[in-house]
């Protein structure tokens, strides 16, 4: 009888629609407070993926609240884990955001001293140095400058800007049979074809920190995530374009955007630059040869534009939303526990960790055994803070180009499915895409080892 009652007290409580997944990790907890007393508690319930209030063109909010939220939360729990173990602890000491004990009410203060601007400076005095914004890293032996010069100048009119030369035609940007019907190795074509692409060690340096479990609350990193990135890279023109596009939105979920016609702008000029990339050409001669595009190439680059720049509603305001801001950018959502949801791109993360915004808390423990990520690995699962906000469980594709990740996204939009399992180099990859009616709704890649 005593457990007839439990039961019903489950599904009255939701638990009758969770998953295996998720059924084996809340008893993992539950163990792991049993035999270690000295764990501290979970953060937060479940962190979603996307919003589940999109009610946009027919989308179900029970679909989007059983379907595709908690999708990254699944990686690495496979039961069982501990953290990996002590690192070397030579790294310099983390400095926050806030004070380590951050309240509600200093949170909501920050927020309205209005420290979502992108372009504010964190060097002391918030002056500008000829052009460049000056943020300061986390590890105080170094300083940081990402070029702002050109940035004005994206606002033009994109008919009045200087853009890149066409990449020279190949033969391997045309498609071949078997990627056409194999989505995996088009994926892996893409893939091939960012010649944007970071070295690690070269371009930039990672320190991964300690491994941890979703759950596992606890700031598990003596330092941030990125050590230094090359600055030069922010001078190459669709690196440059795409940041500049960061501070066009307000992150707070539900609150309509203004876009105004200078930011209509840097959108067309950004695709006008990424369309004249290697990636983007295939990506044009691919979905050309399925149908999916005429032969117009300014038709596509429309197509493509409306795509990732049309505004949808999330969070029950029409127009507050859309699949650059919250993929790449990231939004609030503000229920009865905020949480961070998108924010997959790795350049966004670095701007906002460098300027003290992101509070790097470790990598997640991967699924099995010996594929433990490292300062090489360039696709990573990691759990943050943003401006004190958790982002229990995030991946993102370290060192990747903007016009690679477009592509690799508008790919699977259009010829995959929600879940499409390809190689990306050495990596296997779920690259989760979800759908609001005909509109981009989230898209991130999740390691399948």
């Amino acid at each position: 009888m005593e457990g007839l009652i439990k039961g019903l007290i489950n599904v009255a409580l939701g638990d009758g629609d969770q998953d295996d997944g998720e059924r084996r990790t809340r008893q993992d907890h539950r163990e792991s407070q049993t035999h270690h007393v000295d764990e501290q508690q979970p953060r937060s319930s479940w962190a979603q993926v996307v919003s589940g209030d999109q009610e946009h063109e027919g989308f179900n909010r029970d679909h989007a609240r059983h379907q595709y939220n908690r999708q990254e939360e699944n990686y690495g729990r496979n039961e069982g884990w501990e953290s990996s173990g002590s690192r070397p602890a030579m790294r310099p000491q983390k400095a926050t955001w806030h004070d380590n004990e951050r309240d509600d009410e200093n949170r909501q203060d920050n927020y309205n001293q209005g420290r979502w601007n992108q372009q504010e400076l964190v060097q002391e005095g918030g002056q500008r140095n000829d052009g460049w914004e000056t943020v300061q890293k986390k590890h105080p032996k170094r300083h940081q400058k990402v070029p702002m010069d050109q940035w004005d100048n994206y606002k033009r009119h994109p008919k009045e800007q200087t853009y890149s030369h066409e990449v020279e035609y190949r033969d391997n940007m045309e498609p071949s049979r078997e990627e056409l019907t194999d989505l995996s190795k088009g994926c892996s074509k893409l893939w091939e074809l960012d010649l944007n692409r970071l070295v690690p060690g070269k371009d930039y340096e990672i320190d991964i920190g300690e491994g941890k479990k979703v759950y596992q609350k606890g700031d598990y990193a003596e330092g941030g995530l990125f050590s230094w990135v090359n600055e030069e890279i922010f001078r190459r023109p669709t690196f440059s374009r795409f940041c500049s596009l960061l501070d066009n939105y307000n992150p707070h979920e539900g609150y309509k955007e203004n876009v105004t016609s200078q930011e209509k702008q840097e959108q067309t000029a950004f695709i006008e630059e990424i369309s004249r990339t290697a990636p983007i050409k295939y990506l044009y001669n691919y979905l050309m040869s399925k149908g999916i595009v005429s032969q117009n190439y300014e038709e596509f680059k429309r197509m493509i534009t409306s795509l990732w720049f049309d505004l949808y509603s999330r969070g029950g305001t029409y127009g507050s939303s859309s699949a650059f801001e919250h993929v790449f950018v990231g939004e609030i959502k503000q229920r009865e526990e905020q949480e961070v949801s998108g924010f997959h791109n790795w350049l966004q993360y670095y701007l906002e960790e460098a300027k003290g915004r992101v509070d790097y808390q470790g990598y997640i423990l991967p699924r099995r055994r010996g594929q433990f990520p490292d300062s090489e690995t360039q696709l990573l699962t990691i759990q943050f803070e943003w401006n004190g906000v958790l982002k229990s469980v995030s991946s993102t594709l370290v060192g990747v180009s903007p016009e690679f990740e477009m592509a690799l996204y508008t790919l699977c939009f259009f010829v995959g499915g929600e879940e499409n399992q390809v190689e990306l180099g050495p990596y296997p990859v779920n690259v989760k895409c979800y759908r609001f009616g005909n509109k981009l709704g989230s898209a991130f890649p999740i390691a399948e080892c």
